[in-house]
Parts: structure tokens; sequence; C-alpha cells
């Protein structure tokens, strides 16, 4: 099992490397979360919704994403609701207090999923949550020690040493640990390391000798490394400033959900993709995109509070683009309904009222992955759908994809204005080519994303072979 000091210090990057190593060496290797909380999800082959960065650690070790590996994934609502998915279905939604005494439950579902994997695979690569060290909530913990424990495993603790304080974190997360999970955590990684190893030698036999555990490797930074984030927004981009430039613009939404939608735009060679929050000033664009949100009232509100509503009522009269997704489509409509307060107080509100339909937020989340054709130009899409509403109304008679089950969103009669249900619009070439060229990039380059993603992946293992002591850690 995977821990770390504090929330993103490496965990979800070592385990999909350690993953890929694993799975090069010819080894039957799976991933697993417990539990995780992430608005950045995906959905798996079994027809369920697991954290995003378990479906790319299933990619590291060559599987499809199974709800067996995040049995328990939380998707927070409100600063202190979440929705909460087990086995891959919502089941229901509570706040922090009420979450805290369902844990046992939760617990239940976790084991399930770790004794069917166990059955099938020879090794489990198990990633924490956040820190071990959190006093306040070890009473029923089941995404750290609780769960390290329960099936007696071994751990190393990860820590990042960019942010500062790295032997702090280290030192001072051992020593609140029990007596027993002490005894399990074996070892310890320091995560993107920049300058001389030189300098850190001293820092390291300090550490060493201080808990008698061993040190077994730094990874040093990675410069433009790139794994699908678990929450954080990546704004690192490969731009070629030289080439042909489309503007994009995202508003970065309060609760914001698989903005991991925007990664393929914010790695394209010929794309100047910026995400805008709060009170930041909004910069003319070719397209600007409406992702999706885990609470789109709040958010809509949010929108309008932030005047976006009049910045896109210019950015289309002066010819630019718009793309709602999922949320971010719900928005584009006349009503948005909330009639059974899944999503906060039952009631209804007015959508940006660009496009003539209303959508009504329903009990059943849709969980699929599709593929179809753009209507516009017959250029194939595949995508995933995750959503609890319903839309209607007139103008979904001109939708933006043809489905083999259906039609899927909306396009305007201008052109102008698209919206969809389908999260990875831009993940394949030829949706990504042809989304490009309806937002105003003529002629763009092919990006294999796909094929960029599998070479990240290598080179993060090729690295951690380097510079990790990989033979000591699976000797544990």
């Amino acid at each position: 099992m995977i821990q770390g000091t504090t929330s993103d210090a490496g965990k979800s990057t070592l385990v999909a490397g350690l993953c890929r190593i694993l799975k090069n060496q010819g080894e039957r290797v799976v991933p697993f979360k417990p539990q995780n909380m992430a608005l950045n999800s995906a959905v798996t082959m079994d027809g369920g919704e697991i954290g995003r960065a378990q479906a790319v650690q299933a990619l590291a070790a060559g599987l499809q994403p199974h709800t067996d590996m995040n049995p328990v994934l939380l998707k927070p609502s409100s600063d202190t609701g979440a929705q909460v998915i087990v086995h891959g279905k919502a089941v229901t939604s509570l706040d922090a207090v009420a979450y805290h005494d369902y844990k046992t439950t939760a617990m239940q579902a976790v084991m399930a999923s770790y004794q069917r994997l166990q059955q099938q695979y020879d090794w489990i690569i198990v990633e924490g949550a956040g820190s071990p060290a959190e006093i306040n909530l070890r009473d029923h913990d089941i995404a750290n020690m609780g769960f390290a424990e329960a099936v007696d495993c071994p751990v190393i603790l990860v820590a990042d040493i960019d942010r500062g304080g790295v032997f702090a974190h280290i030192t001072g997360t051992f020593e609140l640990l029990s007596p027993s999970e002490q005894q399990r955590t074996r070892g310890f990684v320091i995560n993107r390391f920049r300058g001389d190893i030189s300098l850190l030698h001293s820092g390291l036999e300090w550490l060493e000798q201080r808990t008698q555990r061993k040190v077994m490797g730094v990874l040093p930074y990675l410069k433009g490394f790139h794994l699908e984030a678990e929450d954080s927004i990546n704004t690192q981009q490969r731009r070629d400033r030289e080439k042909e430039q489309l503007n994009v613009v995202v508003p970065v939404l309060p609760r914001i959900s698989n903005h991991t939608d925007m990664d393929v735009l914010r790695l394209h060679p010929q794309v100047n993709l910026q995400f805008i929050g709060p009170q930041q000033s909004k910069p003319a664009a070719d397209l600007v995109i409406l992702p999706g949100s885990k609470n789109v009232q709040h958010d809509l509100g949010w929108l309008k509070q932030q005047g976006w509503d009049s910045y896109i009522e210019k950015h289309l009269r002066y010819g630019g683009k718009l793309l709602g997704i999922c949320g971010g489509y719900q928005m584009l409509g006349k009503q948005l309904h909330d009639p059974h307060g899944l999503e906060g107080k039952a009631k209804s509100c007015e959508g940006l009222g660009l496009l003539d339909f209303e959508t009504t937020i329903e009990e059943e989340k849709q969980l699929k992955q599709v593929s179809g054709h753009f209507c516009h130009d017959n250029a194939g899409v595949s995508g995933y759908e995750i959503h609890m509403g319903v839309s209607n109304g007139p103008a979904l008679n001109q939708p933006a994809i043809k489905l083999p089950h259906g039609n899927d969103g909306v396009i305007s009669e201008d052109g102008q204005i698209m919206g969809t249900y389908l999260h990875g619009l831009f993940d394949h070439k030829e949706a990504l080519q042809s989304l490009l060229k309806w937002a105003g990039l003529e002629k763009s380059e092919a990006f294999d994303y796909e094929k960029f993603r599998e070479d990240e992946l290598d080179r993060l293992a090729n690295e951690m072979q380097q510079h990790l002591d990989i033979e000591a850690i699976l000797n544990i």
C-alpha cells in the first residue's frame, strides 16, 4: 500500500508506475483504492463509476477499469456533503458526520472487492487517501491504516519534496502512527526532487537513523509529466507559440467535475487553453467550454454572479464557439429542475436560455460508454456518460451526436453552440480534429492522446526503475 504524508504527495503516481513495472514483468497486477474522494471519475467496463486515477492505473496495469478497483467513491456536492458511490452505483448522499457512521457499512464493500481481487491477481497495489496521520479521521478509517491493518498490508510512505518541509512531513507522519502502524510502514519514497542529489544525502541518512526505516529512493521532478489528475487542475501546457493558435477558455466552477476532459486540449501544441477562476479577467477566445459540474444549479448561479452570462453573449455575438459538456450542457437551456433536491434544495432555476430545452435532475444516474458520429461532419466519436439529468425540448431535434441507442446533445442552427453529455470527447484523434476544426482551427496537427498517455506511463516506469530500489520495494 502506498500512503502519503499529504494529498497530492505522489500516491497515484507511484501506484501507476508500480502497476506498469509489474505488468512489464508479466505479472498479474491490479490497482486498488478502498475509498476515494474526487470529482473526476470514469465509467467502468461493468457500467459503474470509479475515481479517474484508478482508471489510469488500470491502463498502466493493462486492464479495463472495474468497480472493484475503487469500491467507495465520494463525490462532494457541497463543503459538507457528498454523494456516496458503492461498487459503482450512487447509493445515498450524506454529510460528513453521517458518513463517519456509515464507514462500517462501506468497509464491508471494500473488503468484498478486495477479496475478489485477491482471487484474480498476484499483486494488488493499494493507494491510500490524503494522510494516515489525520487524527480526527482515524476512528473507523477505511482509507489508510484502517484498511492496511485489516488486511495486514505493508505500507510505503511517499512525500513531496517540491512543496518543502519533506523531513518534517515524513517524521511527523511516522511519529503520529500507532506502534503497529509504524511497524507495517517499511520505508519512504521522496517525490519530485530537483537539483543535485548529493545535497540530500545527509538528510536521508538522518531520516533513516531517526526512523530506522529505509528511504527506498528519490524520484526526480519529471518535467512535463502528464498523469490525469484526481482533483487538482493541471494548467501545464505543451503549445508551440509559433504555430496557429486556438484560444480556449474554461471557467473553473466551484464544483467542477471531470475537468480532465480538457487535458487533450491543454496538451495539444496548437491550443492555448486557459482555466479562469473567480474574479479573474476573461480573455477573448475562439472557444468557450462550460465543463461538468456536481452541483449544476449552484455552479450556474456562480457563473452568473461572475458575469459569465454577459461574457458569453458578447463571445457569441463576435462569432465565437460555445461547447457545454454534461452539467455545462444543461446550463445552456432555459430551465433546470431539481424536484427531489438531489443537488441541494428542491427547486427550479433559469438556465442561460441559449437553446430551447429544459433539464430535470432524476434519481437514476446514467452511466454508459458510447461511440457514435458527430452530426455536423460524421466524424467518429467515443466517450462516456455520467449524469443524473434528462434533457428535453425542441432544440434536441438538432442533435450533436448520433449514437446507436439514440441521439445525444444539441447543435444550434447557426452551428455556434454545441452541447453534449459525453465526457472524453477530445481523447480520440478523429473527434479531436473534428472539434478543433469546428472551433476554428482549420488545419490541426494530429495528436494521438492515447499513445501519448501510454508513453508517459512507460516513461514513469523507467524513471522509477532508475531512481527507486524497486527490488527492495517488491521484496517487501
